[in-house]
Protein backbone atom coordinates (compact mmCIF):
# COMPACT_ATOMS: atom_id res chain seq x y z
CA UNK A 1 0.00 0.00 0.00
CA UNK A 2 2.86 2.56 0.76
CA UNK A 3 4.32 2.08 -2.66
CA UNK A 4 1.28 2.38 -4.04
CA UNK A 5 0.38 5.64 -2.47
CA UNK A 6 4.13 6.72 -2.16
CA UNK A 7 4.11 10.40 -4.24
CA UNK A 8 0.29 10.84 -4.32
CA UNK A 9 0.17 13.47 -1.45
CA UNK A 10 -0.69 10.89 1.02
CA UNK A 11 0.75 10.97 4.77
CA UNK A 12 0.03 7.40 5.75
CA UNK A 13 -0.14 5.82 9.04
CA UNK A 14 -0.22 2.01 10.27
CA UNK A 15 -1.49 -0.27 12.99
CA UNK A 16 -1.04 -3.60 13.54
CA UNK A 17 -4.36 -4.39 15.06
CA UNK A 18 -8.10 -2.82 14.99
CA UNK A 19 -7.77 -1.18 18.31
CA UNK A 20 -4.10 0.69 17.79
CA UNK A 21 -5.95 1.79 14.30
CA UNK A 22 -8.90 3.06 16.63
CA UNK A 23 -6.49 4.66 18.89
CA UNK A 24 -4.73 6.30 15.95
CA UNK A 25 -7.73 7.42 14.68
CA UNK A 26 -9.22 9.35 17.68
CA UNK A 27 -5.93 10.72 17.65
CA UNK A 28 -5.02 11.91 14.40
CA UNK A 29 -8.62 12.25 12.88
CA UNK A 30 -7.76 11.16 8.96
CA UNK A 31 -9.14 12.29 5.95
CA UNK A 32 -9.61 8.78 5.22
CA UNK A 33 -9.61 4.94 6.94
CA UNK A 34 -8.29 2.12 4.79
CA UNK A 35 -9.34 -1.04 6.79
CA UNK A 36 -8.54 -4.76 6.59
CA UNK A 37 -11.17 -7.61 6.84
CA UNK A 38 -8.91 -10.15 8.05
CA UNK A 39 -6.63 -8.42 10.98
CA UNK A 40 -5.68 -10.18 14.52
CA UNK A 41 -7.74 -9.83 17.70
CA UNK A 42 -10.70 -7.74 15.85
CA UNK A 43 -11.89 -8.41 12.36
CA UNK A 44 -12.40 -5.66 9.92
CA UNK A 45 -16.39 -5.62 10.33
CA UNK A 46 -16.01 -5.02 13.93
CA UNK A 47 -13.45 -2.56 13.81
CA UNK A 48 -15.72 -0.68 11.37
CA UNK A 49 -18.75 -0.86 13.46
CA UNK A 50 -16.89 0.66 16.08
CA UNK A 51 -15.71 3.25 13.88
CA UNK A 52 -19.13 4.68 13.27
CA UNK A 53 -20.39 4.19 16.92
CA UNK A 54 -17.85 6.90 17.95
CA UNK A 55 -19.11 10.44 17.81
CA UNK A 56 -15.57 11.50 16.54
CA UNK A 57 -14.78 8.94 13.73
CA UNK A 58 -18.38 8.41 12.45
CA UNK A 59 -18.19 10.86 9.45
CA UNK A 60 -14.63 9.78 8.21
CA UNK A 61 -15.15 7.42 5.08
CA UNK A 62 -14.06 4.12 5.57
CA UNK A 63 -12.71 1.84 2.76
CA UNK A 64 -12.60 -2.05 3.34
CA UNK A 65 -9.85 -3.84 1.48
CA UNK A 66 -10.13 -7.15 1.50
CA UNK A 67 -9.04 -10.47 -0.64
CA UNK A 68 -12.84 -11.65 -0.04
CA UNK A 69 -15.18 -10.79 -2.88
CA UNK A 70 -18.31 -12.66 -2.45
CA UNK A 71 -21.44 -10.77 -1.95
CA UNK A 72 -21.94 -12.01 1.66
CA UNK A 73 -19.29 -10.71 2.78
CA UNK A 74 -19.42 -6.93 1.06
CA UNK A 75 -23.19 -6.80 2.58
CA UNK A 76 -21.55 -7.66 6.30
CA UNK A 77 -19.62 -4.74 5.55
CA UNK A 78 -22.21 -2.22 4.39
CA UNK A 79 -24.10 -2.94 7.53
CA UNK A 80 -20.67 -2.75 9.37
CA UNK A 81 -20.66 1.29 7.75
CA UNK A 82 -18.48 0.66 5.10
CA UNK A 83 -18.23 3.86 2.32
CA UNK A 84 -16.70 1.38 -0.20
CA UNK A 85 -14.76 -1.83 -0.56
CA UNK A 86 -11.37 -3.05 -2.36
CA UNK A 87 -10.45 -6.19 -3.49
CA UNK A 88 -6.94 -7.77 -3.20
CA UNK A 89 -4.79 -7.58 -5.53
CA UNK A 90 -4.82 -4.11 -5.12
CA UNK A 91 -4.92 -2.18 -8.73
CA UNK A 92 -2.75 0.93 -8.09
CA UNK A 93 -4.79 2.92 -10.52
CA UNK A 94 -7.99 2.00 -9.38
CA UNK A 95 -7.06 2.66 -5.21
CA UNK A 96 -5.80 6.14 -6.29
CA UNK A 97 -8.71 6.97 -7.60
CA UNK A 98 -11.22 5.43 -4.88
CA UNK A 99 -8.99 7.66 -2.39
CA UNK A 100 -8.86 11.08 -4.66
CA UNK A 101 -12.78 10.83 -4.78
CA UNK A 102 -13.45 9.73 -1.57
CA UNK A 103 -11.07 11.82 0.39
CA UNK A 104 -12.40 15.45 -1.72
CA UNK A 105 -16.05 14.53 -0.72
CA UNK A 106 -15.29 13.85 3.10
CA UNK A 107 -13.18 17.42 2.77
CA UNK A 108 -16.02 19.00 0.66
CA UNK A 109 -18.78 18.13 3.84
CA UNK A 110 -16.16 19.06 6.22
CA UNK A 111 -16.10 22.14 4.65
CA UNK A 112 -19.98 22.03 4.59
CA UNK A 113 -20.40 21.33 8.16
CA UNK A 114 -17.62 24.32 9.00
CA UNK A 115 -19.86 26.67 6.94
CA UNK A 116 -23.15 25.84 8.97
CA UNK A 117 -21.34 26.00 12.04
CA UNK A 118 -20.22 29.71 11.34
CA UNK A 119 -24.03 30.00 10.07
CA UNK A 120 -25.38 29.02 13.08
CA UNK A 121 -22.76 30.99 15.22
CA UNK A 122 -23.57 33.94 13.09
CA UNK A 123 -27.45 33.78 13.55
CA UNK A 124 -26.57 33.39 17.44
CA UNK A 125 -24.56 36.12 17.30
CA UNK A 126 -27.56 38.30 15.57
CA UNK A 127 -30.16 36.77 17.51
CA UNK A 128 -28.31 38.37 20.75
CA UNK A 129 -28.15 41.77 19.21
CA UNK A 130 -31.71 41.90 18.29
CA UNK A 131 -32.52 40.49 21.66
CA UNK A 132 -30.18 43.53 23.28
CA UNK A 133 -32.13 46.05 20.98
CA UNK A 134 -35.90 44.63 22.14
CA UNK A 135 -34.23 45.16 25.72
CA UNK A 136 -32.91 48.19 25.45
CA UNK A 137 -36.15 49.34 24.01
CA UNK A 138 -38.28 48.04 27.01
CA UNK A 139 -35.93 49.93 29.31
CA UNK A 140 -37.09 53.15 27.81
CA UNK A 141 -40.44 52.23 27.47
CA UNK A 142 -40.52 51.25 31.25
CA UNK A 143 -38.52 54.98 32.21
CA UNK A 144 -41.58 56.57 30.80
CA UNK A 145 -44.74 54.73 31.95
CA UNK A 146 -46.91 56.94 30.02
CA UNK A 147 -45.47 55.83 26.90
CA UNK A 148 -45.25 52.10 27.69
CA UNK A 149 -45.45 49.98 24.92
CA UNK A 150 -45.50 53.07 22.53
CA UNK A 151 -42.04 51.28 20.75
CA UNK A 152 -43.34 48.33 20.06
CA UNK A 153 -46.67 49.73 17.95
CA UNK A 154 -45.13 52.01 16.28
CA UNK A 155 -42.07 49.49 15.23
CA UNK A 156 -45.10 46.81 14.49
CA UNK A 157 -46.84 49.69 12.03
CA UNK A 158 -43.58 50.63 10.71
CA UNK A 159 -42.47 47.84 9.57
CA UNK A 160 -46.03 46.90 7.42
CA UNK A 161 -46.17 50.03 5.53
CA UNK A 162 -42.01 48.97 5.03
CA UNK A 163 -43.28 45.36 3.77
CA UNK A 164 -45.81 47.21 1.94
CA UNK A 165 -43.57 49.48 -0.03
CA UNK A 166 -41.92 46.56 -1.07
CA UNK A 167 -38.94 46.46 1.69
CA UNK A 168 -37.96 43.21 2.23
CA UNK A 169 -34.14 41.31 3.73
CA UNK A 170 -32.07 43.21 5.98
CA UNK A 171 -33.61 46.71 4.62
CA UNK A 172 -36.49 46.00 6.64
CA UNK A 173 -34.09 44.29 9.51
CA UNK A 174 -32.51 47.90 10.03
CA UNK A 175 -35.78 49.50 9.82
CA UNK A 176 -37.30 46.87 13.09
CA UNK A 177 -33.87 47.84 14.54
CA UNK A 178 -34.00 51.51 13.84
CA UNK A 179 -37.72 51.54 14.94
CA UNK A 180 -37.70 49.94 18.12
CA UNK A 181 -34.33 52.30 19.20
CA UNK A 182 -36.05 55.68 17.84
CA UNK A 183 -36.09 57.38 20.87
CA UNK A 184 -33.10 56.00 22.48
CA UNK A 185 -31.32 59.19 23.06
CA UNK A 186 -34.07 60.62 25.21
CA UNK A 187 -31.55 58.45 27.79
CA UNK A 188 -29.60 62.10 27.83
CA UNK A 189 -32.60 64.25 28.01
CA UNK A 190 -33.04 65.31 32.22
CA UNK A 191 -36.03 63.66 33.66
CA UNK A 192 -37.49 67.27 34.71
CA UNK A 193 -37.54 67.46 31.14
CA UNK A 194 -38.71 64.15 29.89
CA UNK A 195 -41.39 63.50 32.33
CA UNK A 196 -42.76 67.42 33.06
CA UNK A 197 -46.42 67.26 32.70
CA UNK A 198 -47.20 70.83 31.30
CA UNK A 199 -45.87 72.19 27.77
CA UNK A 200 -42.29 73.35 27.26
CA UNK A 201 -40.47 76.38 27.77
CA UNK A 202 -38.59 77.34 24.76
CA UNK A 203 -35.02 76.23 26.31
CA UNK A 204 -36.75 72.88 27.60
CA UNK A 205 -37.71 72.53 24.31
CA UNK A 206 -34.22 73.13 22.59
CA UNK A 207 -32.97 70.35 25.00
CA UNK A 208 -35.77 68.08 23.60
CA UNK A 209 -34.63 68.63 20.22
CA UNK A 210 -31.33 66.99 21.21
CA UNK A 211 -32.36 63.79 21.80
CA UNK A 212 -32.06 62.56 18.03
CA UNK A 213 -28.40 63.86 18.29
CA UNK A 214 -27.58 62.16 21.16
CA UNK A 215 -28.81 59.12 19.75
CA UNK A 216 -26.75 59.41 16.39
CA UNK A 217 -23.86 59.64 18.73
CA UNK A 218 -24.75 57.40 20.99
CA UNK A 219 -25.40 54.50 17.98
CA UNK A 220 -22.72 55.51 15.39
CA UNK A 221 -19.74 53.83 16.87
CA UNK A 222 -21.67 50.46 17.03
CA UNK A 223 -20.75 48.54 13.81
CA UNK A 224 -24.06 46.52 13.30
CA UNK A 225 -26.28 49.21 14.10
CA UNK A 226 -25.06 52.15 11.73
CA UNK A 227 -27.78 51.12 8.73
CA UNK A 228 -30.36 51.36 11.86
CA UNK A 229 -29.07 55.02 12.16
CA UNK A 230 -32.06 56.74 9.99
CA UNK A 231 -34.66 56.49 12.23
CA UNK A 232 -33.17 57.44 15.39
CA UNK A 233 -31.94 60.49 13.76
CA UNK A 234 -34.29 61.48 11.22
CA UNK A 235 -37.86 60.96 12.67
CA UNK A 236 -38.31 64.06 13.89
CA UNK A 237 -37.31 65.69 10.05
CA UNK A 238 -40.45 66.65 8.42
CA UNK A 239 -41.01 67.03 4.05
CA UNK A 240 -40.99 71.25 4.46
CA UNK A 241 -38.01 71.12 6.45
CA UNK A 242 -39.13 72.85 9.43
CA UNK A 243 -37.94 69.72 11.42
CA UNK A 244 -34.93 68.83 13.39
CA UNK A 245 -32.07 68.34 14.03
CA UNK A 246 -30.98 69.01 10.81
CA UNK A 247 -34.14 70.65 8.74
CA UNK A 248 -33.77 67.81 6.00
CA UNK A 249 -36.34 68.74 3.59
CA UNK A 250 -38.53 66.59 1.15
CA UNK A 251 -36.44 63.13 -0.09
CA UNK A 252 -33.38 64.62 1.76
CA UNK A 253 -35.08 62.72 4.75
CA UNK A 254 -34.34 59.20 4.92
CA UNK A 255 -37.25 56.72 3.67
CA UNK A 256 -37.29 54.81 6.79
CA UNK A 257 -37.55 57.84 9.06
CA UNK A 258 -40.44 59.10 6.58
CA UNK A 259 -42.03 56.05 7.13
CA UNK A 260 -41.64 55.87 10.78
CA UNK A 261 -42.65 59.62 11.20
CA UNK A 262 -46.64 58.69 10.18
CA UNK A 263 -46.51 55.71 12.93
CA UNK A 264 -45.09 57.74 15.24
CA UNK A 265 -47.32 60.43 14.87
CA UNK A 266 -50.37 57.99 14.63
CA UNK A 267 -49.57 56.23 18.19
CA UNK A 268 -48.86 59.31 19.97
CA UNK A 269 -51.82 60.45 18.94
CA UNK A 270 -54.35 57.76 19.20
CA UNK A 271 -52.55 57.15 23.10
CA UNK A 272 -53.85 59.11 26.11
CA UNK A 273 -51.24 61.44 28.03
CA UNK A 274 -51.93 63.19 31.29
CA UNK A 275 -52.39 66.65 28.95
CA UNK A 276 -55.30 65.36 27.04
CA UNK A 277 -56.86 61.99 26.03
CA UNK A 278 -56.40 59.92 22.93
CA UNK A 279 -58.33 60.75 19.88
CA UNK A 280 -60.72 59.38 18.09
CA UNK A 281 -59.04 57.47 14.86
CA UNK A 282 -61.29 59.59 12.34
CA UNK A 283 -59.93 62.78 14.36
CA UNK A 284 -56.14 61.55 13.34
CA UNK A 285 -57.12 60.18 9.97
CA UNK A 286 -57.89 63.87 9.12
CA UNK A 287 -55.35 65.34 10.89
CA UNK A 288 -52.13 63.30 9.16
CA UNK A 289 -54.47 63.55 5.64
CA UNK A 290 -54.10 67.34 6.37
CA UNK A 291 -50.30 67.55 6.99
CA UNK A 292 -49.72 65.85 3.68
CA UNK A 293 -46.62 67.69 1.90
CA UNK A 294 -45.74 69.70 5.00
CA UNK A 295 -45.38 67.19 7.65
CA UNK A 296 -45.28 63.77 5.83
CA UNK A 297 -43.95 62.92 2.73
CA UNK A 298 -47.36 63.42 0.66
CA UNK A 299 -46.74 59.53 -1.22
CA UNK A 300 -46.97 57.88 1.65
CA UNK A 301 -49.70 59.14 3.32
CA UNK A 302 -52.52 57.54 1.06
CA UNK A 303 -51.16 54.64 1.54
CA UNK A 304 -50.55 54.67 5.89
CA UNK A 305 -54.07 55.65 5.97
CA UNK A 306 -55.24 52.69 3.53
CA UNK A 307 -53.61 50.26 5.62
CA UNK A 308 -54.85 52.07 8.97
CA UNK A 309 -58.38 51.62 7.26
CA UNK A 310 -57.95 48.24 6.16
CA UNK A 311 -55.82 46.95 9.51
CA UNK A 312 -59.06 46.71 12.51
CA UNK A 313 -57.02 48.27 15.40
CA UNK A 314 -56.85 44.81 17.37
CA UNK A 315 -55.26 43.18 15.04
CA UNK A 316 -52.37 45.91 15.26
CA UNK A 317 -50.39 43.92 17.21
CA UNK A 318 -50.46 40.28 15.58
CA UNK A 319 -46.77 40.54 15.06
CA UNK A 320 -44.13 43.37 15.10
CA UNK A 321 -40.63 41.49 13.91
CA UNK A 322 -40.07 41.34 10.01
CA UNK A 323 -40.09 37.55 8.83
CA UNK A 324 -36.11 38.02 8.27
CA UNK A 325 -35.91 37.51 12.26
CA UNK A 326 -38.44 34.60 12.97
Amino acid sequence: MNAVLQGEGYELVFADNGITGIAKALELLPDTILLDVMMPDMDGFEVCRQIRANPLLAEIPVVMVTALDDRESRLQGLRAGADDFLSKPIDSLEIKTRLQTITRLNRYRRLQDERRQVERLNQEIIDAYNAGIEAWSRALDLRDKETEGHSKRVTEMTVRIAEALGIAGDDLVQIWRGSLLHDIGKMGIPDAILHKPGPLTNEEWLVMQKHPTYAYDLLRPIHYLQPALDIPYCHHEKWDGSGYPRGLKGPEIPLAARIFALADVWDALRSDRPYRLGWPVERIREHIASLAGSHFDPALVPLFLQLVEETPESLVLHRYAPATLR
